[in-house]
């Protein structure tokens, strides 16, 4: 990874702060979009010794001209990206009934709408380039039908077809597309949310392996999807759930 060119969405925090620093120890230029000011400053801070100290960019998805802001930035200063890791995401949950027009727009454009448009942002350098790599980030909830995320469950089952279509039409560029599928990863907005024995219990008895999956676990998945030793891997799901198979 050394001096490879890196974007990380929604890095300030969880498995994006564990992409950041994974990626950085590894002598990546790294560069992390998010709106969490104040954790991906601290992170910033914490990662300022290693040997290309990442850098943080205040970017709200949302906003696709501020999106192509960043990345035209981006190139401007360091040059064509060679790794894209399209993580951000928000699992807030929500009932049918509740769901307003203005709601499911608002979750699409939060959890799908830009992992389209950072791999359409980085797509001519890599094709200039003539390789890259865009690691799109899955979700195991709909995999196991899991209540309250109709509309992130919705997006989740999407980012794994535009993998393969990205995959298709990119990959005569050179440009690798994978989608990194997580399972319950002890992140702390996870750990705040849902931790008790009895959950733990739970979690652990629905997986073959019995042994919680952590960030890092993640982020070594990605480092190798991400590296030369994957070069012949696109299109294609990866899990790191600890074999779980039940919900």
């Amino acid at each position: 990874m050394a001096g490879k060119r890196v974007v990380i969405t929604g890095g300030g925090t969880g498995i994006g702060a564990a992409l950041v620093e994974a990626f950085a120890q590894q002598g990546a230029q790294v560069f992390f979009l998010d709106i969490a000011e104040r954790e991906s400053r601290e992170l910033e801070t914490a990662l300022r010794d290693s040997p290309l100290p990442p850098t943080f960019m205040h970017c709200d998805l949302l906003d696709l001209d501020a999106l192509a802001a960043s990345f035209a930035a981006i190139e401007k200063t360091a040059g064509a990206v060679d790794i894209l890791i399209n993580n951000a995401a928000n699992d807030d949950r929500h009932k049918v009934a509740e769901v307003t027009p203005a709601y499911w727009d608002e979750r699409m454009a939060v959890n799908l709408r830009h992992q389209f448009f950072c791999a359409q942002a980085v797509t001519p350098g890599m094709r200039n380039m003539g390789r890259g790599v865009i690691l799109n980030f899955g979700s195991i909830s709909w995999h196991l039908a899991l209540p309250g995320l109709a509309l992130y469950m919705t997006a989740k089952a999407a980012i794994e077809g535009l993998t393969r279509a990205l995959a298709r039409d990119l990959g005569v560029h050179g440009i690798r597309v994978n989608c990194i599928i997580p399972g319950a990863v002890r992140t702390p907005r996870q750990m705040r949310l849902w931790h008790s024995p009895e959950e733990e219990a739970k979690i652990l008895a629905s997986q073959c392996l019995y042994e919680r999956v952590e960030p890092h676990d993640v982020a070594a998945l990605a480092l190798f999807l991400a590296s030369d030793s994957a070069s012949k891997c696109s299109g294609r799901d990866y899990f790191v759930d600890a074999g779980w198979y039940g919900a």
